[in-house]
């Protein structure tokens, strides 16, 4: 018969003699010694995910968890998580389930870009050190990680295959260059992340204003995907608001692009209409203002009448600091300037609209203009009350009209009948539905408009102004245009030796010997690109690394991946959900 042995004794030899409390210390320091002997056994008994049968390949279970940035210490937020994963990995293990459940560090980006200027210390001392600290601290806790696996996305060996993917993508036309806006300091003469933006739009070094200026940076064309990620999330076995989250992100909306042309006076040729994109073409008639975003082309002293440009300008930059700053678009929804230009209704064009500058409108979003429709858009409605705007003309009544409810504002939302008033023309009667495809279609016979199809999805941002990324692998070559780095050549190591100050924009560009190459197809002289890589790039395919950690043919084999994927269970905070985990589902596709 088994005997109980009771606690007391059990634990009497980890009994602090002096204080009579348990001394969890030296319990600490046998498990773990007990962990490494465990450890060090199944190692020895591991095969790799290749030499498994068909049936073990059956018993593979992959656990994946969020890698961490090395900031220095472990925080809770990082011990509940690898706890949770560790549990997990655990159970498998013992369900007889050949576990992988491997862990790395997303060791690029701007905290140690940062530290390095504070501290003066190089950011890949700064990272390893850290990197130290916190492995360290997970072994305290005797978390079950295969470390054979480990990886850090500033590695060579790991970001020379982020570099490659970069140029098969550039090789595909999938990637491409081009002028977008970015946070400027002017004393500084750098670009700012938004983080680096106070709440009042000032630099957090220098202090001064932060201006818009616009610099060529390099996007993935994510957008091409679009429909295909909307569609892939239904096969997804995801918590449904992570799905919703990733559908709202990608924000597809059908509906029409109309074509306002401007009005008199036009006192320039390069501008002359206004295109605005819609999801409700049948309240086209219901216009009463356009609104463009601070930094529309029209938005300078070029297009503006002079009697208006001051305000104007004064009032975009305003708008233009607090969207730097990260500010809330609600905050300024019922903001807005006259910008004393007027545009021709696309199919009354006896009828002027006038054109503010608002600021909730965004040009990284549809065509950076959008028509103001008071009777029915609730924000519409504020803002027009709020800038002396009293036209509120409906064009659109509920059906039947004893099925509309009471509001607490004269403005319908929904779809019902075009009211049977003169504005509407031949199109009052006419369902919502009807006259939306009506519309449009005579909009597209006068050449002012047509179907379209839009996305709150914008290309993806790869370039950084940044030193601690991986260099994009493209060179720039005055006969050739811009020439992938050969893969042989890769990776494009990160120079060492230079002083980060923060200021003088791109790091990179100062390192005068590294910039200066040859091009791989003249062989004449050229320059190395100077941006890094977003560090989501980096982490965009890891999980697959993590199958093949020490491949230095390729980015991963693919039976080894084959064999492993995919990911049985991911944990990790729903702040990755939407960017994360769509950029990885893009990255997934090629």
């Amino acid at each position: 018969m088994c005997q109980t042995v009771p606690a007391q004794a059990r634990f009497a030899q980890w009994i602090d003699a002096s204080t009579g409390k348990l001394d969890t210390s030296a319990l600490e320091t046998k498990w773990k010694a007990r962990w490494a002997e465990i450890k060090a056994l199944e190692k020895q008994q591991k095969r790799a995910s290749t030499e498994l049968s068909a049936d073990d390949i059956e018993q593979l279970f992959y656990v994946l968890v969020m890698f961490p940035y090395p900031s220095g210490v472990l925080h809770m937020g990082h011990v509940r998580v690898y706890t949770i994963s560790d549990t997990i990995s655990r159970f498998y293990k013992m369900s007889g389930k050949h576990v992988v459940h491997p862990m790395g560090w997303d060791a690029f980006g701007l905290p140690a870009e940062n530290a390095a200027i504070e501290r003066g210390i190089a950011p890949d001392a700064w990272t390893a050190s850290n990197i130290g600290v916190m492995k360290e601290q997970l072994a305290r806790i005797l978390a079950d990680f295969d470390w054979d696996r480990e990886l850090a996305t500033c590695d060579p060996s790991y970001y020379k295959w982020t570099q490659y993917i970069f140029t098969r993508l550039f090789d595909h036309g999938m990637v491409y260059r081009k002028e977008a806006v970015v946070n400027w300091d002017p004393v500084d003469q750098t670009v700012l992340a938004n983080e680096q933006v106070d709440k009042n739009g000032r630099s957090w070094r220098s202090g001064a204003v932060v201006e818009q200026r616009k610099l060529k940076q390099w996007f993935a064309k994510i957008t091409d995907y679009a429909d295909d990620l909307l569609r892939d999330l239904e096969s997804l076995d995801w918590p449904e608001h992570v799905k919703s989250m990733q559908t709202s992100w990608i924000g597809r909306s059908e509906g029409a692009e109309f074509t306002f042309a401007l009005g008199p006076p036009i006192q320039f040729s390069d501008t002359q209409s206004i295109s605005v994109f819609t999801s409700r073409p049948d309240t086209l008639f219901g216009v009463s203002y356009l609104a463009i975003a601070a930094d529309h082309p029209l938005v300078s002293s070029a297009h503006l009448p002079k009697d208006r440009a001051e305000e104007v300008l004064q009032y975009a930059q305003q708008v233009s600091a607090t969207q730097a700053a990260g500010g809330d678009r609600t905050d300024s929804a019922k903001t807005g300037v006259f910008t004393g230009l007027y545009a021709k209704h696309p199919l009354d064009p006896n009828r002027l609209v006038p054109v503010y500058v608002a600021g909730y409108v965004l040009s990284g979003y549809g065509t950076g203009a959008v028509m103001g429709v008071p009777a029915h858009d609730v924000r519409d409605y504020e803002f027009s009350q709020a800038n002396g705007l009293s036209t509120l003309l409906p064009v659109v009544e509920p059906q039947p009209l004893s099925d509309a409810l009471p509001l607490e504002v004269p403005v319908f939302t929904g779809e019902g009948v075009l009211c049977r008033i003169p504005e509407n023309g031949l199109f009052g009667g006419m369902s919502s539905a009807q006259a939306a495809k009506e519309i449009t279609k005579a909009a597209a016979e006068r050449g002012v408009g047509k179907h379209a199809v839009n996305y709150r999805l914008r290309d993806w941002l790869l370039s950084r102004q940044r030193y601690w990324g991986a260099p994009v692998p493209i060179i720039h070559c005055p006969s050739c245009g811009a020439v992938p780095v050969p893969e042989s050549d890769l990776p494009v190591r990160l120079p060492s030796g230079i002083e980060l100050s923060g200021r003088g924009g791109s790091p990179l560009a100062r390192a005068t010997e590294w910039v200066n190459c040859k091009c791989p197809k003249c062989q004449g002289a050229a320059k190395r690109d100077t941006d890094t890589l977003d560090t989501f790039v980096d982490s965009s395919w890891y999980f697959l690394r993590y199958t093949d950690p020490h491949n230095t043919r390729q980015p991963f084999d693919a039976l080894r991946a084959s064999a492993a994927m995919p990911v049985d269970i991911y944990i990790g905070g729903v702040e990755h959900a939407i960017l994360h985990l769509l950029y990885s589902r893009f990255i997934s596709k090629f």
